[in-house]
């Protein structure tokens, strides 16, 4: 089977890389587009995985609309000498454009239901829908729901290795503990109109937690404008970045995904983010694994009280184990999906109880 597959952010390379090893290993070919951030480009050195540079996107509707253009070409043609049988992508309206052109299927996986800008564009050009269990948009009779999380596809225990020499790195020794701060750039499409941290309160939470004797690290999607936290800044090869956040004592951030991660690796983690979504209702509500808020009120005093329980880790690896109990390895699942796909589709719409047997 031939299978293209299209990457548009970080976590992308982390959703498919086990699943393309797998399946490579099994005798399939994978072509992989990508676009062009060093993070990703780096990520997929590290991971030997071979790509082509699809370009950058662009800021603002218009500028989306006319990368789109530009992309989808790009695409088509390297999908006319490539020939696949199928294409696979998170969210990528370039992958379902260029599949419904080519009249090949669109396997799309999405967790985010207020990226209609995404759903816009990909919806319509798409054969099948995958998404979270616990994803509350409703694609209709061609959508089929997985009992996990996009983040289990690189997290769950099958796949996850830590590696405790990070503490060297970040020169911390293993009694010391530290914090993690996530800073995003506010550029993704579905990111704007909304906040996060306000100024102050970033500064206000670095002095606090350097006065209780944490470490600070700071991961920041862009550059940071204000010298107070350059030093903090956060210097390590970003495949490691899920070793840092699995050893941290608390993450406070304003991205989705690493809330998630660290909600599958049992690190509380405050999120702070005026956009919500199913997957992270589920992961606070039902798991109790992370802490929402719309703004930075109340966010401090949500700190303190964290890092004041007793044995906090314990608590939260506890959590996390109730979850993983409850939840497939997405990657073996995907693995079945496409090797068997349609059939598979078929299956999961009869019996969405055969999923369970990935557990």
């Amino acid at each position: 089977m031939k299978i293209f597959i299209d990457l548009g952010h970080p976590a992308h390379v982390h959703y498919f890389k086990n699943f393309i090893r797998i399946m490579e290993s099994r005798g399939n070919i994978i072509f992989v587009s990508a676009r062009c951030r060093s993070i990703i480009f780096n990520l997929l050195g590290k991971y030997n995985i071979p790509y082509y540079n699809r370009g950058s996107g662009r800021d603002g509707i218009l500028g989306k609309l006319l990368y789109m253009v530009t992309a989808d070409v790009k695409l088509l043609i390297k999908a006319i000498r490539f020939r696949p049988d199928i294409f696979v992508s998170f969210a990528s309206p370039y992958a379902a454009q260029t599949a419904w052109i080519l009249r090949k299927p669109h396997v799309v996986l999405d967790d985010t239901e207020h990226a209609r800008f995404g759903h816009l564009f990909y919806k319509s050009f798409s054969k099948t829908f995958l998404n979270p269990s616990c994803f509350k948009k409703d694609f209709g009779e061609n959508q089929i729901r997985f009992n996990s999380f996009p983040e289990l596809f690189y997290l769950h225990p099958n796949h996850l290795n830590v590696d405790k020499d990070v503490l060297t790195l970040l020169g911390l020794s293993e009694s010391e503990e530290f914090v993690l701060l996530r800073f995003v750039s506010w550029k993704a499409n579905h990111d704007i109109g909304h906040i996060g941290l306000d100024q102050s309160t970033k500064r206000l939470l670095v002095n606090l937690l350097f006065k209780k004797g944490y470490k600070i690290f700071i991961s920041a999607e862009s550059e940071i404008s204000d010298t107070f936290f350059e030093k903090y800044l956060l210097k390590i090869s970003p495949d490691q970045i899920h070793c840092v956040m699995k050893l941290a004592t608390l993450l406070v951030t304003e991205g989705a995904t690493m809330a998630s991660e660290c909600a599958m690796l049992g690190t509380p983690a405050i999120y702070v983010n005026s956009l919500d979504a199913g997957t992270l209702r589920e992961q606070e509500d039902k798991y109790q694994l992370i802490h929402g808020f719309r703004s930075s009120d109340g966010v401090i005093e949500k700190v303190m009280e964290l890092l004041n329980k007793p044995h906090l880790k314990e608590t939260y690896q506890f959590r996390r184990q109730k979850m993983l109990s409850e939840k497939i390895d997405a990657t073996a699942f995907l693995v079945w999906f496409i090797e068997n796909y349609p059939g598979s589709a078929k299956v999961m719409k009869e019996n969405p109880g055969y999923q369970d047997r990935f557990k």
